[in-house]
């Protein structure tokens, strides 16, 4: 079986070899937030931002994200996604923009950056639309909490 690396024998950079490893479904969830002022949430809860429905487009510029990977992070296998679902929901008491995103395939390869990607840029879509009136939002927490599939063992963040 091929050493999993992204060097060849030459220490040069390459896509790691996964034409040995088997096809198993492949589970990947992450999550991130977006801090603002009260009355940024606000505004987003109550759809008066000027560019539009920011959490329907958040949600379609993650699920893009999510397909679009290997052209954003060097060495990423271009994978065909089975499902992505990203949910974007308001948390008044920190206010904030709560992003989950879970992607899904059978095959070679996990969606760990898949997942992580379509948060990303969920979180950069909201910022985006929201910028005029809070510049001062922050993107944080970004983080995977589970994965499965593959021959490593199940990852859930406590």
């Amino acid at each position: 079986m091929p050493e999993f690396t992204h060097f060849d024998k030459e220490g040069k950079a390459r896509m790691v070899d996964v034409s040995d490893k088997a096809e198993t479904e492949r589970i990947a969830t992450a999550k991130g937030s977006v801090i603002m002022q009260p009355a940024t949430l606000a505004l987003i809860k109550e759809g008066c931002v000027k560019k539009g429905d920011v959490l329907s487009i958040a949600r379609l510029a993650g699920i893009m994200g999510a397909k679009r990977t290997p052209d954003l992070i060097p060495l990423c296998h271009p994978l065909a996604l089975t499902s992505v679902q990203v949910d974007l929901t308001l948390d008044e008491a920190r206010n904030a923009v709560d992003i989950t995103a879970t992607c899904k395939l059978t095959g070679k390869t996990g969606v760990e950056m898949e997942a992580l990607t379509a948060v990303s840029v969920a979180a950069l879509t909201v910022y985006d639309m929201c910028k005029a009136v809070d510049k001062g939002m922050q993107i944080t927490d970004i983080r995977l909490t589970h994965k499965s599939g593959g021959k490593s063992d199940t990852f859930e963040r406590p």
